[in-house]
């Protein structure tokens, strides 16, 4: 049987707080537990506590590129590898006037705890950092892994057969995604229980810390790398010999965008402006 317990009673989290302290205090661990760990925690745990009036250049020293932009909306790709808004900077559950960045290295963060847990109790469990992100075909956000250690990441199915004979050759299945998804049941959003012990599926537990890496998927297999409108600036830019401006240009406006697009193109530029309008 599977179980999925959200305990109450851990604190507010502070720079220097003790959090696998605080995490035991709420639960006994057992060899092959799966703990589900919200980033927010961590975060505060490690001091990732910044003024509101700084995310906007947070977000840039966050982030490796801009995905998209609409609006006041920018969707990145964050430092870490990770696709989110704002390369997630979040300013909920936290004191007004502040916002948290992510922890600096989450699967770090995972090891850290799992160790921790190992020298103070002698349990072997897996730990998952979980983060709640959008997602590009569906509406609505889940949480999925951004960091773990000790979990098995992807189960591929690739080279198996199904029951009707037929062989797999793309099924993977995101098992850490699925885990911190399911263990956000039962935490809830504003529940203020950041920790989610799974228990059931110690086969998911490994001897090896691992990553989360491979949950990312590679830059050339991502039909979803750039926006439509980031799709299209950056053939123009490379059509006119301005490729590497588009980080310089992918957040102006629509007019300042196709004034400064076409201030270095060649003398056409009409097809440029339908292209950008």
């Amino acid at each position: 049987m599977i179980t999925i317990d959200a305990p109450t009673g851990i604190g507010e989290i502070t720079p220097g707080t003790d959090l696998v302290a605080e995490l035991l205090a709420v639960t006994e661990p057992r060899d092959g537990d799966l703990w589900v760990v919200t980033s927010k925690v961590i975060s505060k745990a490690e001091g990732r506590i910044i003024d509101e009036a700084d995310k906007p250049a947070a977000r840039r020293a966050e982030s490796r590129r801009v995905v998209a932009r609409r609006g006041g909306t920018v969707i990145v790709e964050h430092r870490l590898g990770l696709v989110h808004a704002a390369a997630g900077i979040d300013s909920s559950n936290v004191e007004p006037g502040r916002a948290l960045l992510l922890p600096v290295d989450p699967d770090a963060s995972a090891r850290a705890i799992r160790s921790q847990v190992r020298d103070r109790t002698g349990a072997h469990i897996g730990v998952l950092v979980s983060d709640t992100s959008g997602r590009a075909w569906r509406t609505g956000q889940t949480d999925l892994a951004i960091g773990l250690a000790g979990v098995l990441a992807i189960d591929s199915h690739i080279g198996r057969t199904d029951p009707h004979g037929n062989d797999l050759r793309v099924t993977e299945i995101a098992v850490a995604d699925e885990l911190c998804a399911a263990a956000d049941l039962a935490k809830t959003k504003l529940g203020g229980r950041p920790l989610a012990v799974i228990r059931g599926l110690g086969h998911l537990v490994t001897d090896a810390d691992g990553s989360s890496t491979p949950l990312l998927r590679p830059a050339e297999q991502d039909f979803f790398r750039l926006g439509r409108r980031e799709a299209v600036l950056d053939a123009v830019l490379r059509a006119t010999g301005q490729s590497g401006r588009y980080d310089e240009l992918v957040e102006l406006d629509a007019d300042e965008l196709v004034t400064a697009v076409c201030a270095g193109a060649p003398e056409d530029t009409a097809w440029i402006r339908r292209l950008l309008a």
